[in-house]
């Protein structure tokens, strides 16, 4: 076989394309500007990370810092007390619990049947759903503050006083779109094999979404619920203007009740130092209470 003949002017291309030198590449200005974007995107990200890490570090310090010299068993088992008495927020821990999971279990059942409804029977085509998915949309990214108006004139006016019940009910529906919208979400990723597999084999449809879909989205439900969860522990203006507080320990949803975050909210702009020590506290309580859910939320997803 006779080898291919390189003119002079194919060698010549090829040297200037590559390096002076034989054996060496040289890449070209192109190559070059593409790698200098690389680095510097890489590097802005870099930044806005460390960034975010910095202020959720420099917040938890904060809180930790102020908060844990006020942390002790008087705190967690007092009530709210007047200046000096050496008060705690025994009722306004129960208060938020019992508001907080009262709102849960009227919102996560809600919210899962919705969720299945537009999943399942919500396809294209259906306007009813479109319009469901357009008001749980409007209601994820309403101000909280008019969530507490709209149920202070549906609950408190009518009966003409505050209770812990109007309270539950005010983040029952801030929860309800973020565990619609999640529930939905996590469905629709469950793939159409499967339920054409429980259909074939005799199975009800609803049988199928029982035990087939929701059971293999059950992590992803489960994290919607979560962050609801977490959103709601750390609402203070719809409890202002439902459930209002109370300085004494009540576990009557019909009546006035105390919270954490309204708790803070009266303590943080006092004059008194007990009280200011008693909202760094109550800060701290609830930062963790969420952290704590939100860690929950990241393993359950990651296993």
């Amino acid at each position: 076989m006779t080898e291919p003949v390189i003119s002079p002017a194919s060698a010549g291309k090829e040297g200037s394309a590559g390096s002076s030198e034989p054996g060496q590449w040289r890449p070209s200005r192109k190559a070059m500007r593409r790698q200098i974007l690389d680095y510097v995107a890489t590097g802005v990200s870099i930044a806005a990370g460390s960034i975010l890490l910095l202020v959720l570090v420099s917040i938890l310090w904060t809180l930790l810092s102020r908060g844990l010299p006020g942390l002790s068993w008087a705190t967690l088992t007092h009530r709210m007390g007047p200046p000096g008495s050496g008060g705690g927020l025994a009722n306004a821990i129960v208060g938020s619990v019992l508001q907080t999971g009262l709102a849960l279990l009227m919102a996560a059942p809600v919210g899962l049947m919705c969720g299945i409804y537009l999943s399942e029977y919500g396809r294209k085509g259906n306007h009813f759903a479109s319009a469901v998915r357009f008001v749980a949309d409007m209601l994820m990214s309403a101000p909280s503050i008019l969530i507490g108006l709209f149920i202070y004139q549906l609950f408190v006016v009518p009966f003409g006083h505050f209770s812990g019940f109007s309270g539950a009910v005010a983040l029952a529906v801030l929860a309800l779109p973020l565990i619609v919208r999640t529930t939905e979400d996590m469905l629709r990723l469950v793939p159409t094999a499967m339920r054409e597999a429980g259909a074939a084999l005799g199975a009800a449809r609803w049988r199928v979404i029982l035990f087939l879909c929701l059971r293999s989205a059950r992590k992803g439900v489960t994290t919607g619920i979560l962050l609801a969860l977490a959103r709601m522990g750390g609402e203070t203006a719809p409890l202002l203007f439902t459930s209002l507080g109370n300085q004494t320990m009540s576990t009557d949803m019909t009546r006035p009740m105390a919270s954490l975050p309204i708790a803070i909210y009266q303590y943080a702009g006092a004059s008194y130092e007990d009280w200011v020590q008693l909202a760094w506290t109550g800060a701290l309580l609830v930062t963790f209470g969420v952290l704590i859910i939100n860690i929950t939320v990241r393993l359950s997803s990651r296993h």
